[in-house]
């Protein structure tokens, strides 16, 4: 089966596409259950993305311009779709769409007498099977948090399919808008996986960064390799309770969006503008590697572990590797990255739901339960027909 997975993160900078193929095809490395066809990015325009981040996480916002945002959303991920399958020359039968969240809470808090947990992500799955005439898998995460499960991190289930090994045990660390990993013991089973955002990755990184220079992320790194860390407001941020609280446990912009970035700015002062986003920086490193320590490694766990892998749009910034790196050091952790094994960096969570849609198809359940808290599996999304 030929599948499309379609996505735009939390740093909603466009839309991530990628193609996959269930069976083998002759002269194509096949990596786990599929068979990696092609990827591509298609950045959203400007006032497309500002109306997303308008609405995220939003006090108030018009309903009228959330429908219209949900219907707008479908007409661009069709037309990412379709400009992909005339790429490749390839015909889709089935697409999996995670769409745009808007608000995502994994804990459950009081609202009108109920204790809920919630969770919206946008982007109108019918507009999209209309456009391409084919089935679309779409809105994955509530069926984990009908379960009892926070509804994330769902990519554990690719993760387990290619990186489990018989001797080597790995973690995985995907840094996009927040950052998550994967842990995943040597002959592990599905249900001994562990699982869960670390805190920010590039969304703290790349708010400050346009805030002070008026660019969308710091390309490189460029910026934070010429600043100095401000440790004081690093361990102080680190002191608070998302760090702190056990695993299983997710994050998105109600804890590290408009709210954290005022809060962050202030604690840096009038600190110069290379020192901030240097800091933004080694927060997303260093909560990694804390996250590891308390959670992961410690005591006998951590010699079940020796390689880290790297995913995600953080890969490609070569300063916050470089401080992953000098955090890791001390672990005893090979770094390596997820194209090392077949799967890009910038396509991997696009990959992740292309397979999770599969596994829909014919009724699978695909959320890991160990990585979620949910308590039994669950056959994710839910199914318009083209």
């Amino acid at each position: 089966m030929i599948v499309a997975g379609v996505m735009s993160g939390t740093s909603a900078d466009g839309i991530n596409v990628a193609v996959i193929s269930t069976r083998a095809i002759p002269g194509w490395a096949q990596r786990g259950p599929f068979t990696l066809l092609g990827h591509a990015e298609y950045p959203f325009p400007p006032k497309v993305r500002e109306k997303i981040l308008e609405c995220m996480n939003a006090l108030e916002v018009s309903v009228a311009d959330l429908a219209r945002l949900n219907f707008l959303l479908g007409e661009l991920y069709a037309e990412a779709a379709l400009s992909i399958c005339k790429a490749l020359k390839v015909k889709l039968q089935l697409i999996g769409c995670h769409g745009q969240t808007l608000y995502h809470q994994g804990e459950t808090e009081k609202f009108l007498g109920r204790k809920l947990a919630v969770t919206w992500q946008t982007g109108e799955g019918a507009v999209i099977a209309a456009r391409l005439g084919v089935p679309v898998v779409s809105d994955f995460r509530p069926a984990d948090m009908a379960a009892g499960g926070k509804g994330a991190p769902l990519v554990p289930f690719l993760d387990y399919q290619v990186y489990r090994d018989p001797k080597v045990g790995r973690v995985v660390q995907n840094i996009g808008g927040i950052a998550n990993l994967t842990a995943i013991p040597a002959g592990a089973r599905s249900n001994e996986v562990m699982a869960f955002d670390t805190g920010p990755g590039n969304m703290v990184i790349d708010a400050v960064t346009e805030q002070l220079y008026g660019e969308r992320f710091d390309r490189n790194g460029r910026i934070a390799a010429e600043g100095e860390v401000l440790e004081d407001v690093l361990k102080s941020i680190l002191k608070q309770d998302f760090f702190r609280r056990s695993p299983p446990k997710t994050a998105g912009r109600e804890q590290f969006g408009r709210e954290f970035l005022g809060q962050f700015m202030r604690s840096c002062g009038r600190a110069a503008k290379t020192d901030v986003v240097a800091t933004a920086t080694a927060l997303t490193a260093r909560s990694i590697a804390d996250a590891l320590q308390r959670y992961v490694l410690r005591g006998r766990q951590g010699s079940k572990f020796s390689e880290f892998i790297v995913s995600g749009g953080g890969a490609r910034n070569s300063t916050l590797v470089r401080m992953l790196g000098q955090e890791l050091a001390q672990l005893n952790l090979r770094v390596h990255f997820s194209d090392d094994f077949g799967v890009p960096s910038d396509a991997k969570e696009a990959v992740a739901f292309a397979l999770l849609a599969y596994e829909t198809w014919y009724r699978r359940p695909s959320n890991i339960p160990s990585a979620t808290g949910a308590r039994r599996p669950a056959i994710l999304g839910k199914i318009c027909y083209g």
